[in-house]
Parts: C-alpha cells; sequence; structure tokens
C-alpha cells in the first residue's frame, strides 16, 4: 500500500523553536522532520543525541554547527553529527524549508544550548 503524505497536510507540532514543524514520518529507525522558517526566524542552538542530515527544499539561508557558519541554498545537503550544537537562521525576505532526518530516531529530546 502506498502511503502518501504532503507536508501541508502534517499536522503543525509545537517545539522551543516557536516555528513551524511538521512530522512526516517517525518510526523507531527514523524521524523526519519539515521545518519552514519565515524571514528572520532562526532556530534555537541545539543538539541532538542522534546524527541528523538537512535538505534545503527552497528558500536559502545561514547554517551554524559548532563554530562554523555557511550559506545554504536549495537542493544543498547538510550533515550534523550528534551531540554537535546547530541552528538555522533565515537571513532573508523569503521562506526557508528545511527537511530534517534524524537517525535513529532519538528517544531524548534535543538540548537548548
Amino acid at each position: 500500500m502506498i502511503r502518501l503524505l504532503k507536508a501541508d497536510d502534517a499536522s503543525v507540532i509545537k517545539t522551543v523553536h516557536d516555528i513551524e514543524a511538521r512530522k512526516l514520518h517517525s518510526t523507531e529507525d527514523v524521524e523526519v522532520m519539515h521545518l519552514r522558517l519565515k524571514p528572520r526566524e532562526s532556530l534555537l542552538k541545539h543538539s541532538t543525541p542522534v546524527d541528523v542530515f538537512f535538505y534545503i527544499l527552497s528558500g536559502s539561508g545561514i547554517v551554524e554547527i559548532g563554530d562554523e557558519q555557511a550559506e545554504v541554498f536549495k537542493d544543498t545537503l547538510i550533515e550534523s553529527p550528534k551531540l554537535n550544537p546547530h541552528r538555522f537562521i533565515n537571513n532573508t525576505d523569503e521562506d526557508l524549508v528545511i527537511l530534517v532526518v534524524k537517525t535513529p530516531k532519538p528517544t531524548e529530546p534535543s538540548k537548548i544550548i
């Protein structure tokens, strides 16, 4: 059976980051989130207890991992090892949309730095 889910059809979940976040998929092996940062929004710097990678679906902005920063654009993949503090900053006038994949699915919450 094919399961289809449009990101806009997934429920918005409340996060400490106060942004639009939607859980698209979750099993014991992986968690997939869809994040939308509106212009001038940013994530709080935090770390995850598992490896995570991000894929920029649209827009551009700044990613900060550890002490490094880089500008990111649509169709860019960013890796972030577990326990490494990270965040995204939307410094533009357009939405920044990010697919977030955590593997394995975390059993404990992210830690705000």
